[in-house]
């Protein structure tokens, strides 16, 4: 149908009239345009079919995308809505009149103030400022000791998951299916059970070389017990990578006289290299966001992000948690990114999609 020499589908002259009809329901323009744009997303992005398609599978194909669109506001709705409550000038975690109309006097950084100041013997000093946030301020030490174990077991995740999937990887590696189960344990079982088998094994006392008390209320027990959690993730990421490997490459290249730390350095490395890194990011996540493990194995001293956002949540409620998590989730934005970008570049050498 053309209208003013403009064709408009049937879809789209009825995605507008059910608008007009929920505008004239609801008798509010909010909620209309949030429906519009709702409704509306589905048919944008709903590619153009047959023309040999019915209505009914048209309609159909609508159905099922805008099922979809339901699925993903669902699921991304809360981790968005702390954006704008982190801003909240007030200590509420609930938007102000403010903060509906748009009122510049009700946002605020104070909690992204906060993050480095609460804590400190002396916020308002200007000598000494650095060194009492690194050494007192809350946040700051718990942001230090979350980093300092995620890179730790994201490197000791890297190297044994990456061990693992290379030998799994091998044809007449025996029990394969059974080791792999068992290796991956960690990511099925659930992280209460995982924990708790962690810290009655690392209690034990002259069992661990170096550690007489067991490897409890130490930085090597935590960065183990992160790294344990993590390798499953990286197993998965390098086997999938592996998968259309030509072990013929090895063989080449060892008829040419390379060793096998030539050969994996030189032939292997480089082709599931982003999935040695995809695996990593997600080990790095794993560590990030894990709080289970901490309070079983850590004392009060190794406070990490999660740890600190849980006790804060339990003692003391601040809206510098929602600063936090804002800041986690651009992290977390920033990282699955990353992610995306390895993915498409290991699809083009693999030859699976254009370069």
């Amino acid at each position: 149908m053309s209208i003013a020499g403009i064709k408009i589908s049937s879809g789209y002259l009825a995605w507008i009239a059910a608008c007009l009809v929920a505008w004239m329901l609801m008798g509010r323009l909010a909620p209309a345009v949030g429906f519009a744009i709702i409704t509306g997303l589905p048919l944008y992005f709903m590619t153009e079919m047959p023309a040999y398609s019915t209505w009914g599978e048209k309609f159909g194909r609508y159905i099922f995308l805008l099922s979809c669109t339901l699925i993903f506001i669902f699921l991304i709705t809360p981790v968005l809505v702390i954006v704008p409550l982190s801003f909240n000038a007030e200590p509420y975690f609930s938007f102000t009149d403010g903060m509906l109309a748009l009122d510049p006097d009700a946002f605020s950084l104070r909690w992204y103030e906060l993050i480095f100041t609460f804590g400190m013997q002396a916020p308002e000093a200007t000598e000494g400022w650095w060194s009492d946030m690194w050494n007192n301020s809350t946040w700051i030490g718990a942001a230090v000791n979350s980093f300092k174990f995620a890179v730790l077991s994201t490197i000791l995740a890297t190297f044994f998951g990456t061990l693992a999937a290379l030998g799994l990887s091998r044809p007449e590696m025996p029990w394969r299916s059974a080791i792999t189960s068992l290796l991956i344990s960690p990511m099925i079982v659930p992280l209460v059970i995982t924990a708790t088998g962690m810290f009655f094994f690392y209690a034990k006392k002259d069992f661990f070389p170096f550690f007489p008390d067991g490897l409890i209320n130490t930085d090597a027990g935590i960065v183990l017990a992160h790294a344990t959690l993590g390798v499953p993730f990286v197993i998965i990421t390098v086997t999938a990578t592996l998968t259309g490997f030509d072990n013929s490459l090895i063989r080449a290249a060892r008829s040419l006289g390379a060793n096998g730390f030539t050969t994996f350095r030189r032939v292997i490395m480089p082709l599931i290299l982003p999935g040695m890194i995809s695996g990593a990011l997600f080990a790095f996540i794993t560590s990030l966001d894990e709080v289970v493990a901490v309070i079983f194995l850590a004392d009060v001293t190794q406070v990490t992000i999660p740890r600190q956002m849980f006790s804060g949540i339990r003692e003391q409620i601040s809206p510098t948690i929602l600063a936090v998590a804002t800041v986690l989730v651009a992290i977390s934005i920033a990282l699955l990114t990353t992610l995306e970008l390895l993915r498409r570049r290991s699809e083009r050498l693999r030859g699976l999609s254009p370069s």
